[in-house]
């Protein structure tokens, strides 16, 4: 019979790991955020570098498609975020089809994984 959970070695490398992908997540929706709002303010000059940049290649997208991108992040976020309370309850890495363990590697390439490839697969 597999193990049926990840040793807490493994939760922690995958909590890091997640945490790290968070951050980097909310940094890109706050930015998409402040895309939104500034999006009838032409006047960058008073910016950072970095945020005029951003500000410029958003511009060339619509509203609705930078409102998208933002939605999208929200959802990756709440996975991300619920992937952490699988971790502090112990579940995190169970496939919630088969009940087996997800492979390591595809944890580490998808943190929020809660489907084996082998269910995934299934689902066509």
């Amino acid at each position: 019979m597999a193990d049926l959970r990840y040793s807490d070695s493994d939760l922690a490398e995958f909590k890091a790991l997640i945490e790290s992908k968070i951050e980097a997540a909310q940094t890109d929706l706050d930015g998409l955020r402040g895309s939104l709002s500034h999006a009838d303010d032409n006047g960058t000059d008073d910016t950072a570098h970095s945020f005029k940049m951003m500000e410029e290649g958003a511009a060339t997208l619509s509203r609705e498609e930078v409102a998208q991108l933002a939605g999208r992040q929200e959802k990756f976020l709440r996975s991300l975020e619920n992937a952490l309370i699988r971790i502090s309850n112990k579940s995190y890495g169970v496939c919630r089809v088969t009940g087996k363990l997800i492979k390591k590697e595809r944890l580490m390439a998808v943190p929020h994984a809660t489907l084996s490839i082998e269910a995934k697969n299934a689902q066509g």
